[in-house]
């Protein structure tokens, strides 16, 4: 009988996370304070997060441990299992075998508690009792609810106003779980309500919610914001997919010869990718592949500098690739990726060309998910299915070129909570959309206000 998936033991799971920043081979900009434009000291964020994740977030060790808290939440639902897509091999008839990490297991349904687990747990150690964040599609916020809950902090969420009209199962989730969810932009913080009395029907984006969350959480002793992707510290959480991943290909002797996930703001492709990219970096041959939206290129087309993580800029000046953070995206389906910037560590591996990016239209990732979905039954989230998009387009160009290929990507969640989306795309409600080159050279003028990185 063929092997399907690939397990771990409970006591297999990695007990470090791993900080790629140890192994850069070029040093990355530093970020700036957005009022001195002097590189960021520790002391200046503490208003926003707690010191502990602070500290992660500026640290060059390579190997930091996992608190056993941590580790007891974390094993609801890790490790989590290996795939091969038989199936969707067959079907695509190319010379590929085709792995896939399944972060769908989670409670939540995505890879997102990775990290929501973690900063919850520093949160409550440090003594905060109420966390503040914004969300794209929900799935961040669905999962900050739950770890939130888990530790028993308060949790607010500012959720584009888009996706929280698109998503209301979303919604409930956070709810359920205990949280307070609010469209952004909202009526609930003076940034929500300048942008409502210029645009009454603003779609939101993640800039507006991010700067809301902020504006709720600082200035309170017992509040602090949290961020589900871009920051050093999130994507540091995420490494345990990847690092899972090569112990489970190791117990069967495989390595990819392609790593693939789906890029927004950077955290679930990370996760998958920067344990490879050491290998790469220390002279493996692989192949890394991020794949993100053509509605939203912010690696494929935006300009390389210093901008805001957020549209009231109040975030620290991020060297990053960026659409500029007063963009406003289209309402697609992938909410996830439809953030302005990408995280500096992706950004730099990008820069640095160790990272290829891809971008796809909207019509041919649900057309992959929907042949996924026919072929695997899983059904994915629409931010899952850029990456199986150019896990079909990898394995249809092993096939014209006769070469065998092993492709490993991340499976970042499920869609079942998106399921209206798929209708959307059945019905023939969906359209692509690619960004217009004049967004482009907008992006640029926004960037060239900034010191050069």
């Amino acid at each position: 009988m063929r092997q399907v998936k690939v397990l771990l033991n409970e006591d297999e799971i990695p007990r470090q996370w791993y900080n790629i920043m140890a192994d850069m081979p070029t040093p990355m900009s530093p970020p700036l304070h957005p009022g001195t434009g002097q590189p960021l000291r520790p002391e200046d964020m503490a208003p926003i997060f707690p010191m502990n994740l602070i500290e992660q977030e500026m640290s060059a060790e390579r190997w930091i441990d996992i608190p056993e808290e941590v580790l007891e939440k974390y094993m609801l639902w890790r490790p989590s299992p290996l795939y091969r897509a038989y199936n969707l091999e067959k079907l695509l008839d190319a010379p590929v075998k085709i792995y896939y990490k399944n972060e769908g297991v989670s409670p939540a349904g995505s890879h997102k508690p990775n990290t929501a687990v973690a900063q919850a747990y520093y949160n409550k150690a440090f003594g905060i009792k109420k966390i503040s964040t914004e969300t794209g599609a929900g799935q961040w916020g669905s999962a900050l609810s739950m770890a939130c809950n888990m530790f028993g902090l308060e949790c607010r969420v500012f959720m584009v106003r888009v996706s929280y009209d698109q998503k209301p199962y979303r919604r409930m989730m956070m709810e359920t779980w205990g949280a307070k969810c609010f469209p952004s932009p909202s009526n609930i913080t003076e940034t929500g309500r300048k942008i409502l009395a210029q645009n009454p029907d603003s779609p939101g984006s993640l800039g507006m919610a991010i700067s809301e969350a902020i504006e709720d959480a600082v200035g309170k002793e017992d509040s602090r914001y949290s961020l589900g992707s871009v920051l050093n510290h999130v994507l540091l959480h995420q490494t345990i997919i990847g690092l899972e991943a090569q112990k489970q290909l190791e117990k069967i002797g495989e390595y990819p010869d392609v790593v693939i996930g789906c890029a927004g703001g950077g955290s679930n492709f990370a996760g998958i990718a920067l344990p490879f990219a050491r290998d790469k970096i220390h002279g493996k041959e692989v192949s890394i592949v991020a794949a993100e939206p053509t509605s939203c290129p912010t690696l494929t087309k935006a300009p390389f500098g210093y901008d805001f993580g957020d549209l009231a800029m109040t975030t620290p000046l991020l060297a990053m690739y960026s659409l500029g953070h007063d963009f406003v995206p289209a309402p697609i389906h992938a909410g996830g990726l439809r953030y302005h910037g990408m995280a500096p560590i992706v950004s730099h591996l990008v820069k640095e060309g160790l990272v290829e990016a891809r971008s796809y239209h909207q019509l041919e990732t649900f057309e992959a998910g929907i042949q996924w979905a026919r072929s695997e039954a899983f059904i994915p989230a629409p931010e899952t299915n850029h990456a199986i998009a150019a896990v079909i387009q990898e394995a249809r160009r092993a096939k014209e070129e006769g070469k065998e290929k092993v492709i490993l990507f991340n499976w970042s969640g499920h869609g079942l909570v998106d399921l209206a989306s798929y209708d959307a795309y059945l019905s023939g409600k969906l359209t692509d959309y690619r960004l217009p080159d004049d967004e482009i050279e907008r992006a640029k003028k926004t960037l060239g206000q900034f010191p050069k990185p």
